[in-house]
């Protein structure tokens, strides 16, 4: 049942190393963004799937620790993972593709409404390659007038 590493699981290897971010989260409208930093390591499982460790402040205050798993699914034809982050009880899980030109990876997924802790919405991370030592992650979140609102921005450096 040994299955090869096709280009799509390639894609993600790039994303392996050691990296530092530096975010900034609009927390309410009007008011001017709030920044946090934070540090994640990334490594392959098996050159199939990619697990993410990050560690860094939270907007708002606080610590976390964040863990997302990414893969290729071969018979969905879709990108999927999960994620879970120690501020949360909800899994996250992704499904996703990526666009013509393979620089930017769409995840989609439902959870819990963060601006009011409710009702389930949707969600769409994008993870954006820049260059080989640069990404960007934009998460998004539907609002109730079917617009996607930009939740952050987190660009991610490879340490060197």
């Amino acid at each position: 049942m040994k299955v090869e590493p096709q280009k799509e699981h390639a894609w993600l290897q790039q994303l392996v190393g050691e990296w530092t971010y530096e975010s900034e989260c609009s927390m309410e409208p009007g008011k001017p963004p709030e920044k946090f930093a934070g540090s994640e390591t990334v490594r392959s499982l098996g050159g199939l799937w990619i697990v993410c460790e990050g560690r860094g402040e939270m907007p708002g205050g606080g610590m976390a620790a964040t863990l997302m798993t990414l893969g290729y699914d071969l018979q969905k034809r879709q990108y999927v993972g999960t994620w879970a982050g120690s501020m949360t009880t909800h899994l996250w899980v992704y499904a996703g593709s990526l666009d013509a030109e393979e620089r930017v990876l769409t995840l989609d997924t439902d959870g819990p409404n963060c601006m009011d802790g409710g009702k389930m919405v949707k969600y769409r991370d994008m993870i954006e390659i820049m260059s080989p030592d640069h990404r960007i992650l934009t998460p998004h979140m539907l609002g109730d007038d079917g617009e996607w609102r930009r939740l952050m921005t987190a660009n991610y450096r490879r340490k060197t």
